[in-house]
């Protein structure tokens, strides 16, 4: 089992970045793809967002483009979210985008055009549906309708609605080819592992797409990950798990030392749905260095864009997707097939490792040469990665009370390290002697 996993995961631990896209219904009223249940909004208030939902400037090769250009090798959409809505041409609802005055099967449209880029496709499937009528409405934590009196003692059928929820996801490995993800969302008390009959679906899922990677979240959630971080763990319990909007303050092992396969997911300002008016962005630099921190910590990194209505990326989300793409273009090296190094975090960066070949993070410019404890006698070059200048390897006469320690700079063995490329990371690759780490 473990070695199957192992063997699923090869590509996506190799990747190591992707783009995760929240887009729907809710990209109408921008404020956030949880509007129904933070607002109460009932059905038919809602259902005006259906009648107009027409994204007229939908191009998912543009989208497909944007995601290469940034260095992402794959990607996941929001096929459906809590609120029920398809992106695909369903046969078991008409709660889709083909009876919209869209009229497209828009998750379609989104495969052709990333696999077409050489991208990994992946499918976000939402287990939560406040459409479906048998899904449990009154009492429930999330549900829209939770507080209303009117649906107080409405009878559900919820074998029914796992039935509907199975079929969906058999759709979604059947009639779209070859999908490298399906990214489920999320489990929830009363709502968690077998009460989704999980492992008939994954069992089902496995039968279609054996390759497929299944993430955390039918048995855990953004909050736990599950059995996946044990030594036992279930046969739903996936093949990564998913931190939301943090990073694990260390590399996620099993209790006997195993390492567990993660992706953080984060967005750009503080939305996953197209919100115009949250402001508050991320900077590019600030989104590569935890990239490279997530690398470094032996994990994955998906970062979030939620498109307009009309279907285009908000141009700010667009401007941080380039700039991370100018630096992954001179560093990508550090990232694809990186993971966690054994030497110990330096105080200036992080460390990434690939075989034999270390990847110097410097993010706070040192006073001196770059002190690289642990490597004394071992680097055999050291080249800084975007334009592969040489970086010295000194043996400094004021490192002399460091024996261990290791040495480089951009120039003289005094000089300071100083942020010559204008980079937020400047990346020196140190090829060892050896292989050993």
């Amino acid at each position: 089992m473990q070695e199957e996993r192992n063997r699923r995961l090869k590509w996506f631990q190799d990747a190591r970045f992707g783009m995760f896209i929240h887009w729907g219904l809710y990209s109408i009223p921008g404020r956030g793809e949880w509007v129904r249940s933070y607002e109460e909004i009932g059905e038919e208030e809602y259902r005006q967002y259906f009648d107009e939902w027409d994204p007229v400037r939908y191009d998912p090769r543009e989208w497909a483009a944007l995601a290469k250009e940034a260095g992402m090798k794959y990607a996941v959409l929001t096929t459906k979210h809590h609120d029920g809505f398809c992106l695909f041409d369903s046969r078991y609802t008409d709660y889709k985008s083909v009876n919209t005055p869209c009229r497209r099967d828009l998750v379609r449209e989104y495969v052709d055009a990333f696999r077409e880029a050489g991208l990994k496709v992946g499918f976000y499937y939402s287990l939560l549906d406040w459409h479906h009528p048998d899904y449990p409405a009154y009492g429930d934590p999330h549900h829209p309708e939770r507080n209303n009196p009117e649906w107080k003692g409405k009878e559900h059928d919820f074998d029914k609605y796992l039935s509907y929820m199975h079929r969906q996801v058999e759709e979604l490995m059947t009639n779209y080819g070859k999908i490298d993800i399906i990214w489920f969302d999320f489990s929830y008390e009363g709502h968690m592992g077998e009460d989704w009959k999980a492992s008939e679906l994954v069992k089902m899922i496995r039968r279609h797409q054996p390759d497929i990677l299944i993430n955390g979240r039918l048995e855990g959630s953004g909050e736990t990950y599950g059995s996946i971080m044990t030594d036992t763990p279930g046969m739903f319990s996936g093949d990564f798990t998913c931190p939301e909007m943090i990073i694990p303050p260390y590399g996620l092992k099993t209790p006997s030392g195993a390492d567990v396969p993660w992706e953080a997911c984060f967005t750009m300002n503080n939305s996953w749905a197209y919100t115009p008016n949250d402001r508050f962005y991320k900077t590019p630099d600030m989104l590569i260095r935890k990239l490279v921190e997530c690398v470094s910590k032996n994990g994955n990194m998906i970062l979030n864009v939620g498109p307009t209505a009309k279907g285009e990326i908000p141009p700010e989300q667009v401007h941080i997707l380039k700039e991370i793409g100018r630096w992954m273009r001179e560093n990508s090296d550090s990232i694809y097939g990186c993971g966690m190094s054994s030497l110990p975090k330096p105080d200036w960066g992080r460390y990434t490792q690939n075989g034999n070949r270390i990847y110097a993070h410097v993010m706070d410019k040192c006073i001196g040469p770059v002190v690289l404890k642990g490597l004394k006698g071992r680097i055999k070059k050291a080249r800084r990665l975007w334009d592969g200048f040489e970086m010295p390897v000194l043996d400094p006469w004021i490192g002399r009370e460091y024996p261990d320690c290791g040495f480089i700079n951009f120039g003289k063995e005094e000089a300071c390290t100083l942020d010559v490329d204008g980079s937020p990371d400047t990346v020196i690759e140190i090829e060892l002697q050896n292989d050993r780490s």
